[in-house]
């Protein structure tokens, strides 16, 4: 089938070049001309037989705002226009129901796989009515990984979008344990190859996850890490999966946990830890350090 695909930046350079080893045909827009196959979205759409779908791959807010508002204006009735960035899923109702006053269909859809989805594929969530993503659904077969997993309809108009978020707040959870564990080995004296006690948990433990063999490889590049800073900035959907935790009362402990250790990040004199420390000092008379 003929796909329109708007954005080729890391992820969706590589989503292109995977669906067309799968044998259709991608139209690519980009605002760099060195990477677009058409200058305009106007080309684009124009190049597309009827019913035309177009996957956008920009970054959330308004840069898909100001995409899917064009789009709006290009295209017909029976059409379909697909949201595979990082939109928040509440920004998804909205822009069904905009599209939908003009007849043009609309599926959210969250994509996970990095750098690594061309080769190996890319984890899909997608929401929407079922005639809408029957019409996509041979580019999502494209996309997604071999095998029987891989991708699933969600739900409803914004499910895929919240589905991605929750995998992210997960994500976050995930991700700081493995950084605490590492911590606290690196700390102790008596123990003297971190490196390699990761290496051993990719076999036969039940921490074991795709996310421990890419820690293994950042400590193959760099045994220490000593080559970083620790700052870790958030895409915006650990806040999101917070605030969704909150409007529907679900305790979230570890994942707020894991969004609050990255604002920490962010302090390389921590306003908090003054305050804690001087409390300390005047409660128990612990030590306090001054600054230089």
């Amino acid at each position: 089938m003929e796909l329109g695909l708007v954005g080729l930046g890391k992820m969706g350079g590589n989503m292109r070049e995977r669906i067309r080893r799968a044998g259709h045909t991608v139209i690519g827009y980009d605002r760099n001309p060195d990477l677009a196959d058409v200058h305009s979205l106007q080309e684009l759409v124009d190049k597309l037989q009827g019913p035309r779908v177009v996957w956008v791959m920009v970054p959330a807010g308004a840069p898909t705002q100001s995409t899917i508002d064009e789009l709006a204006e290009l295209l017909e009735p029976g059409d379909v226009v697909v949201d595979g960035g990082n939109s928040r899923w509440t920004d998804d109702e909205k822009h069904a129901k905009e599209l939908a006053a003009k007849g043009i269909g609309f599926v959210d859809c969250g994509v996970s796989g990095g750098v690594w989805g061309l080769e190996n594929g890319y984890a899909l969530m997608y929401g929407g009515d079922a005639e809408n993503v029957a019409k996509v659904q041979p580019i999502f077969d494209a996309l997604k990984p071999e095998g029987d997993f891989g991708s699933v309809h969600a739900g409803k108009v914004g499910a895929g979008h919240f589905a991605k978020m929750v995998h992210n707040g997960i994500e976050y959870a995930m991700m700081q344990a493995y950084a605490e564990g590492w911590e606290l080995l690196e700390k102790v004296d008596s123990v003297d190859n971190v490196r390699e006690i990761f290496r051993s948990w990719q076999e036969g433990t039940v921490i074991r996850s795709w996310l421990l063999d890419l820690a293994v490889n950042a400590l193959d590049e760099d045994e220490h890490l000593d080559e970083l800073r620790g700052y870790a900035q958030d895409s915006g959907e650990g806040r999101w999966t917070v605030e969704a935790a909150i409007d529907n009362a679900v305790p979230l402990p570890a994942i707020t946990a894991s969004l609050f250790a990255r604002f920490a990040s962010r302090q390389e004199d921590s306003p908090q830890m003054k305050m804690i420390a001087a409390l300390r000092n005047q409660f128990g008379g612990h030590a306090v350090e001054k600054k230089a």
